[in-house]
């Protein structure tokens, strides 16, 4: 197979590398600040992660065949547009998304939860590099990862937060059973969901949302992504990994299919309204 894969393959939203024997990178670059747009999603990530899968599936195969533990080998990095050192992802297209009258009922269900399934049942490591802000979906999208890499934030501001709460967007079940999934703690997650807090790199680190900071622009965020890969892609090589996340995450997995319609705030205010 033949890379860099650029998808699609009209307007390149999202580009696959393959940098090493056993890493593969999907960069998002929808503008500069990523954001996760139905076309993004379903013509171009979801793709994506098709192709790692793919190859690395047949690598695995050949591996299992040849008794070669390199080849069962496979870890799976995502980052924000490499050309700039400010986004990770700023999330949704809200402002434009929501115009959509199907957007509260189809968006969730139909385009980003298979999104975040596909993702927190791949079946090799998968690596957040948070080379800068990752705003509310760009933020569960990097915690439904199994490691998150982070700038350090010391040349520009850097955050991690789900700040649907500054605009009155309520949480999708699916967001929430993934934050309450890898939050540390019931106070971290309060932080996180109900005070739409900033965390700073060293605060994300210091609470445990990500695994290393690092110094410096998005292609060192990148190698230090790539030298976590490479200590981690090892624990593909039994074919396990992501049977044994379907089980721990069973909760989440389960909670992704589920169709339930989002509550707005103003549809919760007319309910107590009739109630009191």
């Amino acid at each position: 197979m033949a890379y860099p894969i650029s998808l699609p393959a009209n307007n390149p939203l999202v580009t696959v590398t393959h940098p090493t024997a056993t890493i593969w990178i999907i960069e998002l670059h929808n503008g500069a600040d990523s954001r996760l747009t139905d076309v993004l999603i379903l013509e171009a990530f979801k793709p994506a992660l098709d192709i790692v899968e793919r190859h690395w599936r047949k690598n695995w195969r050949t591996g299992q065949a040849k008794k070669d533990d390199t080849l069962r080998k496979g870890a799976l990095i995502i980052v924000g547009n490499r050309k700039q050192d400010k986004f990770f992802s700023n999330g949704l297209d809200w402002a434009n998304a929501s115009k959509d009258p199907n957007f509260h009922t189809n968006f969730f269900p139909v385009v980003f939860n298979p999104l975040l399934h596909r993702l927190l049942t791949f079946p090799i490591p998968t690596i957040a590099a948070v080379n800068g802000h990752a705003f509310a979906g760009g933020m569960a999208l990097a915690m439904t990862c199994d490691y998150r890499v982070m700038t350090d934030g010391s040349k520009r501001n850097a955050w991690l937060c789900m700040n649907e709460i500054h605009f009155g967007a309520t949480l999708p079940l699916s967001l929430a059973a993934i934050l309450k999934a890898k939050a540390p703690n019931a106070q971290v997650l309060q932080m996180i969901v109900l005070e739409g807090h900033r965390f700073t790199p060293q605060e994300a680190l210091s609470v445990g949302l990500v695994d290393r900071v690092v110094a410096g622009n998005t292609e060192v965020v990148v190698t230090e992504a790539q030298a976590l890969a490479d200590g981690v892609s090892g624990y593909a090589q039994t074919g396990a990994w992501g049977v044994n996340r379907r089980e721990i995450y069973r909760d989440v997995v389960e909670s992704l299919s589920r169709d339930v319609p989002v509550i707005g705030a103003l549809a919760d205010d007319a309910a107590a309204r009739a109630r009191l």
